[in-house]
């Protein structure tokens, strides 16, 4: 039960921090381009990272550990950054934001084929209901169409759904902190080169905000975020804790509104409240 409680809550904080990376995003890319920003945010926390393996002398991961973590580094290093990066080219962050709400869903099928988890039916039922809350509230506040965003965000929760329930199960023998750390580190000799070759040609060019929005994922979305999200999903299960992601976008329009003045929509707080009851549910089934 205690494990299950603190799982729930470093599973929180996490989803709190992740809840600012699509606005961050968007205000990036209006500075960089998208393989820039991927990869520039990837070695920023990578070098953070290597610094905290190096000081705290972690060992190395085992031979058998490599697979999992290019799994956890194409899957959230590269996969999910780079296609949120693309997509909101094409769409606002408040409408990207809402395919985050199909998160648990990529994350608990995953977790199934992964982790060997295995829910009750009725938590399914829970996680298709949350999930369908949160389609409808885009399609009713949300005229913008773009099929490409559309399926970059798609393609983006699919890589991240994956990168969640491996690194997941790394983290019961490797830590939160120490499987990002690891996968980062793993994926620095593709992501420097990428960020050299794709630098702005000007930084006077390049305005505070997206120099802000560029921080934050670096050292909170691809680093400080990923060490309560692991912790909470492999204390508290994947699937379980995965249900959190279904206030994540709530969350995300509620900045998005504050930082880039997007109207928020009263329905809103009636749809949250319905989320909430789901994530409830699904996690007594789970």
């Amino acid at each position: 039960m205690k494990g299950s409680i603190e799982g729930w809550g470093n599973g929180l904080l996490g989803v709190v921090i992740f809840s600012g990376s699509l606005p961050a995003t968007r205000v990036a890319v209006a500075g960089f381009s998208p393989v820039f920003l991927t990869s520039a945010r990837a070695v920023i926390a990578a070098l953070l990272g290597a610094a905290l393996l190096a000081l705290l002398r972690q060992a190395r991961p085992e031979r058998r550990d490599y697979f999992p973590l290019a799994i956890v580094a194409l899957g959230v290093v590269v996969g999910f950054p780079l296609l949120t990066a693309l997509a909101l080219r094409h769409i606002t962050s408040a409408h990207s934001i809402v395919f985050v709400g199909l998160l648990p869903l990529a994350t608990a099928v995953f977790g199934v084929l992964r982790g060997g988890e295995r829910p009750r039916p009725p938590f399914w039922l829970f996680s298709v209901l949350g999930a369908a809350t949160i389609v409808a509230f885009a399609l009713s506040n949300d005229a913008e169409a773009s099929l490409a965003g559309d399926l970059l965000m798609i393609a983006a929760i699919v890589a991240c759904g994956l990168g969640y329930a491996e690194g997941a199960k790394l983290s019961r023998r490797l830590g939160g902190w120490q499987v990002i750390s690891w996968a980062l580190v793993l994926s620095l000799p593709v992501m420097v080169p990428a960020a050299c070759f794709t630098a702005p040609a000007s930084w006077h060019d390049v305005g505070a905000p997206a120099w802000l929005g560029l921080a934050y994922v670096s050292v909170f979305s691809m680093l400080v975020g990923f060490v309560f999200w692991y912790r909470g999903l492999a204390l508290g299960g994947i699937a379980s804790v995965g249900q959190l992601q279904l206030l994540q976008p709530f969350m995300g329009l509620a900045l998005a509104g504050w930082l880039l003045h997007e109207p928020v929509a009263w329905t809103m707080v009636l749809a949250t409240g319905f989320v909430v009851v789901c994530v409830g549910f699904a996690r007594r089934f789970a």
